[in-house]
């Protein structure tokens, strides 16, 4: 898999966003910030059509290529700005990966009517900033903190080594 300048969304954490957004066959499932794709990915095989957004040359590239490795045909890679994009997308569900304009993408999730999203964070401001318009609007459901740690060799046994705790905070318009 090609990965992009920036941290790739762990395995662990794509599962566990994915499991809150309860996706369906029929849903259309946007993935804001879609850097390597490995979030589209995933979801592609949950959903009936997946959209994959970045404004970076580098990270539609590299998705388009790790797609097309995977060997997946639901999946539509589109460059440019989430926040004008969204206006025109039908979307069922979103995962937001970036925090660039974090309140725009909100706001306009929000006016999309019915939706479901998972705005994944490592930066407190982010989460803070995303809690606060979420729950002014009654569309917050829940806050995760996952905190990973991965098992690596040392001196003939195994040492935790933690990675960086990531931040989950699932939302739903219902109107």
């Amino acid at each position: 898999m090609i990965f992009p300048p920036g941290t790739p969304t762990q395995p662990e954490i794509i599962a566990l966003a994915l499991s809150k957004l309860g996706i369906k066959k029929t849903d259309i499932f946007v993935d804001i910030g879609c850097g390597s794709g490995s979030v589209s990915i995933a979801a592609a095989g949950y959903a009936k059509q997946v959209v994959a957004i970045d404004s970076r040359n580098e990270a539609v590239l590299a998705t388009s290529a790790n797609i097309k490795e995977a060997g997946i045909k639901n999946i539509e890679v589109i460059k440019g700005n989430a926040e004008t994009l969204l206006l025109a997308i039908e979307l069922d569900c979103a995962f937001i990966g970036g925090s660039q304009k974090i309140e725009k993408i909100l706001r306009i999730m929000m006016q999309k009517g019915p939706a479901r999203f998972v705005v994944s964070a490592v930066k407190i401001e982010t989460v803070a900033l995303a809690l606060d318009i979420m729950k002014k609007n009654n569309v917050f459901k829940e806050l995760l903190q996952i905190q990973l740690s991965r098992g690596n060799e040392l001196a003939g046994g195994i040492m935790l080594k933690p990675e960086n705790p990531v931040f989950l905070i699932s939302g739903e318009n219902r109107c």
